[in-house]
């Protein structure tokens, strides 16, 4: 390359990196061109070889739904890359070119500034990652919501050379919060209040949680679902469910548990349940989602904690893969037997930083119905969890008519104490159609 000057290009080079003790061999497609100046230099690049164009697709689409941009700026060169929904996000003319993280601070609203100031010296200066929400300063207007994470880049001295980090779009939920805010100032002090925070997070959590699950036989199921509230009127919870098709074709199984009661708990149900839909699209399976889905929790909701299981069906292969975040496990209807699955390992939301959620597999058959539910169905104060589950285990053993009256016999049944709200999904296999491949 220095001899020739001429650039060089390998579709596929064999490279042996070491993770820890382990050589991992890898295929990398890999550029290199002599630069005119500084003399003596080589631009370089390299990505895996045969990189999934669908999944940077899937990935775009994921950033799109969550209003998602990044940037990336070098201190020493001071070159600026904007991923291409940035300017639009920031609200900023199309072909606005990119902002530096210096001069940021000037198109922002003007009590916002030293917030954006703080979180930048903080990566530049200090070499600390730090997030903030701004309001930009747009058409006169400080309307536009956005939250900045910025994180330095080091250089082999410690030093730091770049800045890389993200914007996200929460006008939305800064609106919602605001509102929610303003309706909860305007009952405060009176004998009303307690009552409409409980009206309101039972309307925001019915209307999250449909009546009857969208139809999942393109994925091989059928699908029912229950949502039980509570009977004390300040007890509305964070209880949740979700099933929805994917464009791959895969089905989305979830229910969870915020901890928590009233509208802090449905609104912190509410984050987490858009959240997952959208990282879903990503084509990740359970175990990764939750690992995601645990950053979200701290980012979203503070302290707060919630339990999730979440699975995701494969009807080409008829296989169940599906993680656990300190959740009850589900239950397998099979040949007349019931029993509750093996329980991989996983944590619940927001306890730790980096948990590992482990994710496990099972291959279904035409005529299995797996049950998945929180917690209000079958706990109580004065045992363990094992006896009511095995009472659970015993009566969906018993035959039923359909999946909803399976569903509506649970619920009849349950000798749970705690009157927590409940959810609960129903999901059967069925039976391959004899005229599909005619």
């Amino acid at each position: 390359m220095h001899a020739t000057g001429r650039p060089q290009h390998a579709d596929s080079l064999a490279l042996t990196f070491l993770t820890g003790q382990t050589p991992t061999p890898v295929l990398l497609e890999f550029a290199a061109a002599r630069l005119a100046a500084p003399p003596g230099h080589l631009l370089v690049s390299w990505r895996p070889s045969g990189a999934d164009d669908r999944t940077d697709r899937l990935l775009r689409t994921a950033q799109r739904l969550s209003h998602l941009a990044g940037f990336e700026e070098d201190l020493r060169t001071g070159e600026i890359h904007w991923t291409p929904r940035t300017a639009d996000l920031l609200g900023l003319p199309p072909g606005t070119a990119p902002v530096p993280l210096a001069a940021l601070p000037a198109h922002v609203h003007p009590d916002d500034e030293q917030n954006v100031r703080r979180v930048v010296n903080s990566a530049v200066q200090n070499g600390r990652s730090d997030s903030t929400v701004f309001r930009m300063r747009h058409l006169s207007s400080y309307t536009h919501y956005v939250r900045m994470v910025a994180e330095p880049v080091p250089d082999p001295s410690g030093r730091t050379a770049a800045v890389q980090g993200a914007f996200q779009d929460v006008s939305a939920q800064h609106w919602t919060e605001t509102a929610l805010a303003a309706t909860t100032e305007s009952l405060a002090s009176t004998r009303q209040e307690a009552a409409e925070r409980h009206l309101l997070a039972l309307r925001l959590q019915q209307a999250i949680l449909p009546p009857a699950p969208p139809p999942l036989e393109s994925a091989g199921l059928r699908a029912a679902v229950r949502y039980r509230p509570s009977s004390q009127r300040d007890r509305v919870g964070g209880d949740w469910y979700d099933t929805t098709l994917l464009p791959d074709r895969t089905a989305l199984l979830v229910v969870g548990d915020m901890a928590g009661h009233g509208v802090e708990a449905a609104t912190g149900m509410v984050a987490l349940r858009h959240a997952l839909r959208g990282l879903a699209h990503t084509g990740a399976g359970p175990g990764r989602l939750l690992g995601w889905l645990n950053q979200a929790t701290a980012e979203l909701t503070g302290a707060a904690t919630a339990t999730v299981v979440c699975a995701r069906y494969h009807p080409d292969t008829r296989t169940l893969h599906w993680a656990r975040a300190g959740h009850l496990p589900p239950v397998l209807l099979r040949d007349g037997a019931a029993r509750p699955l093996p329980m991989p390992h996983g944590i619940l939301l927001g306890a730790a930083e980096d948990p590992d959620y482990q994710e496990h597999h099972l291959a279904m058959r035409p005529g299995d119905v797996l049950l998945l539910y929180t917690d209000g169905l079958i706990e109580r104060r004065d045992r363990s969890v094992e006896e009511p589950l095995e009472q659970l285990v015993r009566t969906l053993a018993e035959p039923a008519a359909d999946l909803d009256a399976l569903l509506d016999r649970a619920l009849a049944t349950s000798t749970a104490d705690t009157d927590d709200d409940t959810c609960l999904i129903a999901v059967e296999v069925l039976a391959p159609d004899p005229d599909e491949n005619v």
